[in-house]
């Protein structure tokens, strides 16, 4: 069952835009700039007001900060096709940097996840803690050398599919807000719509479409080997957080032997819970991140 979070009224973030390799990318500010800083990362084809109900009940303990990656929200989409992990590791230190935030908490889910564990390994010396929710985990391209050249081949097909895929067009918000209730079957009625209304552009016809480019659907050719990953994540020198759910995807952080590459690290099963886990039991996903960060 989903748990509805009632909490204080949700007061608005204000909205600011940084760029990143010549992108207008753009991240939401919850203030309390006196606090210690957090950054929330959202996961693939979602955007930074995700974070919302878990928002309005940390941001008087945070200095919290969500960006729209690249290819999502009101972020630039890139030129070209390939939406690249380490794009989104230079956009998250750019974010970092001009804030001045380092050292600063993490908080990632999904693909969120999967950048915040990397960017941790490659610069340990900007993160105090890490929280990983469902985060992607040996989610490889590593193939042997003899199979690279059908792999490019593939990437070409998938590239070349997508260039003629169009947004998809909802005749109202109301249908859009139908899809994503019908795709999420756990969210709320209120946490649909609220994802459906910051997750959505009115077209000029009125029809409405989500924001996210379909392009993220197509990560480089050239991807990050399972090795490389390891690697980084073994470089990690903060507390780590793995919060998974137990209906939750395959090939997470926290499974298959992942935490052995990890210095210090636990994890956490939330039950009855899917992908979306701090929006299916929100009030366990924010006492796990209030015990960790010492709340």
């Amino acid at each position: 069952m989903n748990e509805s979070f009632s909490g204080p009224p949700l007061s608005a973030p204000a909205s600011h835009i940084f760029f990143s390799q010549r992108l207008r990318l753009h991240y939401i500010d919850w203030g309390n700039r006196n606090a210690p800083p957090m950054v929330l990362v959202h996961g693939m084809q979602d955007h930074c007001r995700t974070w919302d109900d878990l928002a309005v009940h940390l941001k008087d303990r945070f200095h919290l900060v969500a960006p729209d990656l690249r290819g999502h929200g009101d972020s630039d989409w890139v030129r070209g096709s390939a939406y690249h992990y380490l794009d989104y590791i230079y956009d998250l230190h750019q974010l970092i940097h001009q804030l001045n935030f380092a050292p600063v908490t993490l908080v990632g889910h999904s693909l969120g996840g999967a950048i915040a564990a990397l960017f941790s390994g490659a610069f340990p010396e900007c993160v105090a803690r890490l929280v990983v929710i469902e985060g992607i985990g040996q989610w490889s391209d590593e193939q042997p050398e003899a199979a690279y050249g059908q792999k490019i081949r593939d990437w070409v097909a998938q590239t070349r599919g997508l260039s003629g895929r169009q947004p998809r067009r909802y005749r109202s918000l109301k249908e859009a807000y139908e899809r994503m209730q019908q795709a999420n079957p756990q969210l709320a009625a209120e946490q649909a719509l609220h994802l459906t209304t910051h997750g959505s552009n009115q077209n000029e016809d009125g029809t409405f479409s989500w924001k996210f480019d379909n392009y993220t659907f197509n990560f480089s050719a050239s991807g990050m080997s399972a090795a490389e990953m390891q690697h980084l994540w073994g470089r990690i020198d903060c507390p780590v957080l793995v919060v998974n759910a137990d209906g939750g995807l395959e090939h997470r952080i926290g499974h298959g032997g992942t935490l052995q590459h990890f210095r210090d690290a636990r994890l956490r099963v939330v039950r009855d819970a899917g992908h979306w886990t701090y929006h299916d039991k929100p009030r366990e996903v924010l006492a796990l991140i209030d015990e960790f960060c010492g709340g």
